[in-house]
Parts: structure tokens; sequence; C-alpha cells
């Protein structure tokens, strides 16, 4: 079989339904032991894809990356879109609405500066030109909202972490995923044809117009639904339909506008938010999120199956394991400490937050839509999804155990305070 024919078979997709599927009952089955464990959703589906792709059972025989990226971009748009739409309705917006000069300084200063050390990591680890080095870092310096909502909801995050500490990676995952735009133009300015005049007047008409278009849609979908509400002209039932409904036309309607999707439905959820009843539904504002968490599986299943294993050697495995080490490490703690007095937050809070800023479908997401407008860059690709496959192991394995030394420390700040006072 060819590799155009590879993942073409009618049953592909079956395949693929299967193995999530399967692996979503096990999931749903041991979800408190699971929880308990270093494990996560996304890294199990991503050892699932691995160990059910090409290279070790063949069961999910699918192009790499490299040679197929245009589906993996669709399928992380659509899996963002929910994602942070649950992030706008995750808590009441009085508390969002409290959040927002902390949440400024992280989209601006924080975003910025781990984009650059990313990029100067890849210039000086991969030696290659600065455009390659530019794209990687604009692709790589969003907080994942998908792999960030393991340590930031659920029973064990809601009863160890703060809940501001929480809300500002909410928040901060939430709204940097779209807000990236800027900064993957500007790297495909730097990369590519497009002009710097170009460059600016796309993310001026990108990000300006979804934040009006969204927060419009947002506020019309949130005051319609209190009005059948008031009007008992709507059946109850989860808000999980309703919202995703609306995060699918947000998207659909700002793709067709040519729109930054993903911030316009953050944009629609926040305003959905502030005019609807949702902070009334605190019992399916959870189901939401359970149900949030297995949409997640399929692409890491995926995207399992779809490394592209020959590109990873051709980087070295000591260039690799230093990219992956310079950018799990140097990425976004240091910058999370020098924005410690800023954000007003305590050491603990700032190790956590700096060490907690997941990559993953967001970078996977702007990796493919560079992919799709510059051409496929083998290089960038194979680095790109290197940092995405690693981040999810490390970030999946030190939940548990992070979660568990946040709250050791906030014990013995305790007990230093009750021996002082």
């Amino acid at each position: 079989m060819t590799k155009t024919d590879r993942g073409s078979r009618p049953d592909m997709l079956d395949s693929i339904l299967t193995v999530t599927a399967a692996l979503a009952l096990v999931i749903a089955a041991l979800s408190v032991r699971i929880q308990r464990a270093p494990l996560s959703g996304p890294l199990l589906a991503l050892l699932a894809g691995v160990v059910f792709g090409p290279e070790v059972l063949g069961v999910l025989d699918l192009p790499t990356v490299v040679e197929g990226h245009s589906e993996l971009h669709e399928a992380s748009r659509l899996l963002l879109a929910v994602s942070v739409m649950a992030v706008a309705l995750r808590y009441p917006f009085r508390d969002v609405r409290s959040r927002v000069k902390p949440v400024a300084v992280l989209l601006v200063a924080a975003m910025l500066g781990m984009a650059l050390i990313t990029t100067a990591l890849s210039a000086a680890v991969l030696g290659v030109g600065p455009g390659a080095a530019a794209l990687l870092g604009a692709a790589l310096c969003p907080t994942d909202p998908v792999l960030a909502s393991s340590v930031v909801t659920g029973g064990p995050a809601e009863k160890t972490v703060t809940g501001r500490t929480r809300q500002l990676l909410s928040l901060e995952s939430g709204a940097n995923d779209g807000l990236a735009l800027p900064l993957v133009l500007v790297a495909v300015a730097i990369a590519g044809t497009l002009s710097g005049a170009e460059a600016l007047l796309e993310s001026l008409w990108q990000v300006l117009g979804a934040v009006v278009f969204g927060a419009v849609a947002g506020a019309l979908g949130g005051r319609a639904l209190r009005k059948a509400e008031e009007y008992r002209t709507v059946q109850s039932g989860p808000l999980l339909v309703y919202t995703l409904l609306l995060a699918l036309l947000v998207l659909g309607a700002s793709g067709l506008m040519r729109l930054d999707g993903v911030l316009a439905v953050f944009a629609g959820g926040l305003a959905f938010n502030a005019t609807s009843s949702v902070s009334e539904r605190a019992d399916e504002d959870k189901n939401d999120e359970a149900v949030n968490r297995f949409l997640v599986l399929p692409l890491f299943v995926v995207l399992g199956a779809v490394i592209p294993w020959r590109e990873w050697g051709e980087l070295g495995w000591w260039r690799g394991a230093l990219l992956v080490l310079g950018v799990l490490l140097l990425r976004r703690l240091p910058v999370l400490l020098a924005l410690k007095r800023p954000l007003s937050l305590t050491w603990r809070d700032t190790l956590f937050t700096g060490w907690f800023g997941p990559v993953g479908v967001s970078a996977l997401f702007y990796l493919t839509m560079e992919a799709h407008r510059l051409g496929a860059d083998p290089v960038v690709l194979a680095a790109g999804t290197l940092v995405i496959a690693a981040s999810t192991v490390v970030h999946g394995v030190t939940t548990t155990p992070g979660l568990a030394a946040y709250r050791r420390a906030g014990e013995r700040r305790g007990d230093e305070r009750k021996e002082t006072a």
C-alpha cells in the first residue's frame, strides 16, 4: 500500500472509533484510580495511538503528520473550540472579571516571553534559520487548555489548588490559544512571502473581528436562552448541548469571515457566561467538564499513530532531548518567576503555574496551520510534535505528584504561620 493510500481505507475511521471508544470505557471505569495515579487521559490516548499505530500493531495505518496534516488541523480546531468554550463557562463571570489584570499580564508579557525563548532555543539547538525557529517559537508558546484541565478541574485539583491560581491558569490557556495567532502570522512573514504590513492587517482583522463577532454572538445566545427559559419554550436539559452548538456556530461563521475562530469562540463563551443563566447550573457544568475530558481522546490517539518517527530520528537524539528539556524547563518557568510580583503570586503558586503550562492541542493547531500556509517543513513538524508528545507524557506523569507537592507546601506554610503566631 502506498503512502497516499494509507489512512484512506473505509475501515480506518471504524478502527479509530473502536480504539478510542475502548480506551474511553477503560478510563471511565477506572477514573478514580487513574486520577490518583501519575496518568492522564491524553497520555493514555497517545500511548494507545503508538501501540495501535503503523510502527507496532498497524491497526491505525495512518500517514505521518508530515505527510498528512490537514485533517489534524481541522480536528485540533474543533477540539480547541469545545475546550475554550468550556474554559469560558468554567467560573462565574464575576470571578472572570476580577482576574482581568493578571490574565492580561500573562497574555502579553508571558506569551511573548515564551515565544522568544522557544525561538532562541530552536535556533540554538536545532541550528535552523530564523524563519523555522520563529515558526516553532510561535506555535509552541500557547498554554494548552486541554492538557491544563487536569490540574484545574476535578476533585483533587479543586481541593488542593487555590481558586485564584486555577482561574488564572484556565483563563490564560483559553485566551492565549486565539491570541497566539498574531505571533504565528509574524513567524509566517519571517519564513514566507507574507509582508509585515500584510501580517499586521490580517492580525487586526482576525483578532479584533473575532472578539467583536464572538462577543455579539455569545451575548445574543445567552439572552435567547434566558428568554426561552422565562417563557418556558425550551425543555430542560444539559447546557452542554446548547453551548456546543453555539461554539460550532461561532467557529463555522468565523471561518467563513476569515476570523480567528478559536478566539471568537472564547469571546462568545465569556459573553454567554455574562448574559445567560450559566452560573446557576453548577451540576451541569461538572457534567460538561466530564464529557470534554473524553472528547480529547480521539485526537491524541491519532497523534500517537501519526508520529513522524523517521523525522524524529533525523533530528538527532541529543538535539531532540536538548530541545525538549530546554522548552519544558526554560520556556515558561523563568518567565513566571520574573512575573511573580506583578501577578501577586506566592512562591508555591508561581512554581506550580510555571511548571503546568503544557504544550498540546493548541501547538498542534498552529503547527499544522503553518504547514498549510507554507508547505510542510519536516524539521518544524518533527520538532514541534516531539515537544507536544514529551509535554503530554511529562505533564501527565507529574500532575498527581505536582498536586501533592503543592498541598504539602501549603501545609508547611500553614504550620510556619502557626509557629510564628
